[in-house]
């Protein structure tokens, strides 16, 4: 069977007094986008900065690609990409030489280094931009060399840490297609407070609160992680709410306006198949009936309670 991608086990790390990951488990299977979820100062970074061979841990053990990361630093570190919240950038160099530079210590052959910079460079849509200083571009096309660096010697775990933070929409768009297309050869770990970009761009989540790792699983999941409680009920000729009330398993009719109905159930399926009965029956003529979902923010503060 292929050694996980990451494996993570009882992982803590403490800064004075304070612990800033209290025993994580995880592991990271196969390759995807697998979104790293949580509150600022919720232990994101600390995780991410471990993983990547950037602090070590106070305990627990970290392997990647079956390689402890404590044991063989360095052997694991070939094997990883890691773009920091502020990207290592030396803005007196080109583009080009500072790939060069990222791609010599990375431990790419001599031979090997020109084509490798050619290749991240169009990859990341930067090849006319390789003769300029970096302190030149605009913060996307920086953004956009932080992200050639990291994979300038084709690992395979790439880490970034919170990628899109100060970028405008546009920008914003542009790094999460970047990133979904860099996610068809490895896997990609991807560091956010931002609930819509965990939604928009990764396939799993992981959630850390309060040091804690509080879920794992599909995006699907995540949006499924508390049952639905209510129907959105649209109905050209609708009787009365007190109606809609009567109807079995019912627990509460709410009148939205425009003939629109919010329906509180305690099983859905049942509660539709009555509404559509009596719809059919009374000539209510629905028009529209399903199932509400939590919002993503409902689901961030319930699961954050876990933490506590």
């Amino acid at each position: 069977m292929e050694e996980p991608i990451v494996k993570v086990e009882h992982l803590s790390h403490r800064y004075s007094i304070q612990w800033a990951v209290r025993d994580i488990s995880f592991e990271i299977p196969r390759r995807g986008i697998y979104g790293l979820l949580g509150s600022n100062g919720a232990g994101k970074s600390t995780t991410m900065n471990i993983i990547s061979g950037v602090i070590k841990q106070t305990e627990g053990q970290v392997f990647i690609k079956g390689i402890d990361a404590r044991k063989r630093p360095v052997d694991a570190k070939r094997h990883i990409g890691f773009l920091p919240q502020k990207p290592p950038l030396y803005g007196d160099l080109t583009v080009e030489e500072y790939l060069i530079h990222c791609a010599r210590l990375r431990w790419v052959a001599d031979k090997d280094i020109i084509p490798a910079v050619d290749e991240v460079l169009a990859k990341c849509g930067i090849t006319h931009f390789r003769k300029r200083l970096i302190k030149n571009l605009s913060g996307g096309y920086q953004q956009r060399v932080g992200i050639a660096q990291a994979i300038v010697h084709k690992p395979d775990l790439v880490i970034f840490d919170e990628p899109t933070n100060g970028l405008d929409p546009n920008q914003i768009m542009e790094v999460r297609h970047l990133i979904r297309d860099i996610a068809k050869d490895r896997t990609v770990i991807l560091s956010t407070h931002i609930l819509t970009e965990v939604q928009a761009v990764c396939d799993h989540i992981l959630m850390i609160e309060e040091g804690k790792l509080v879920f794992m699983g599909t995006v699907d999941e995540f949006d499924n992680y508390i049952i639905p409680n209510s129907l959105y009920v649209s109905m050209v000729d609708p009787p009365l709410a007190d109606e809609l009330a009567k109807i079995e398993g019912v627990l509460g009719v709410e009148e939205l306006g425009n003939r629109n109905f919010r329906i509180r159930f305690t099983e859905s399926q049942e509660v539709i198949d009555q509404i559509v009965k009596l719809s059919a029956a009374n000539d209510w003529r629905l028009s529209e009936v399903r199932v509400e979902k939590s919002s993503l923010d409902n689901i961030f503060a319930e699961l954050s309670k876990k933490a506590h």
